[in-house]
């Protein structure tokens, strides 16, 4: 009686770790965030190109992830391609209004384009978007060929940017930042 409740064990806990590997499977893990391999968004495949986490300091911020529809040889072919691209952001901690804006703010001045003109009229448009956003929370940036750029997700209100121009550089700074093709 006891080795078969022994059997009877061994068999659950054999079943319990293919199930929990099954819901894991197409799915890449980082910082303890998972995320899907593929997506579909607009009726297209985009595929999961890279998952970093961002720490400031010794504390975990976020992970973020990019999804891209066609796989790029560089950084510029993935920006000057018209294709669905987009940049997802797991918030790891609670992050302020303030802190969110000053951050994108700084890392997106990087590109003089949108310092001054149309393009800063648009990432302002962008940055009034956004909100406080708490553990666990995203932000949602997808461009779509043909339309734009939307941001969404719990860190911001929803925005519709149009054009593909202010996507190509909100794209290119961050691909200049984070390295993720070869040079």
């Amino acid at each position: 009686m006891r080795e078969q409740a022994w059997k009877s064990a061994r068999w659950l806990v054999l079943g319990l770790v293919l199930a929990t590997g099954a819901a894991e499977a197409g799915q890449k893990q980082v910082g303890g965030v998972h995320m899907p391999d593929s997506l579909q968004l607009q009726g297209r495949t985009v595929e999961l190109a890279h998952m970093e986490l961002h720490k400031r300091f010794l504390f975990k911020v976020y992970v973020w992830s990019l999804y891209l529809e066609s796989r790029p040889r560089s950084a510029s072919e993935a920006i000057a391609s018209n294709s669905v691209k987009r940049l997802h952001f797991r918030f790891l901690r609670d992050i302020t209004r303030s802190q969110l804006v000053d951050s994108l703010r700084n890392g997106l001045y990087r590109n003089p384009e949108l310092r001054e003109g149309p393009l800063s009229q648009q990432l302002g448009v962008m940055l009034a978007s956004l909100r406080d956003v708490e553990k666990g929370g995203d932000l949602i940036i997808t461009y779509t060929p043909d339309g734009g750029l939307e941001v969404g997700g719990a860190a911001s209100g929803g925005v519709f940017i149009p054009g593909k121009t202010f996507a190509d550089a909100l794209f290119a700074v961050w691909l200049d930042v984070h390295p993720i093709f070869p040079r």
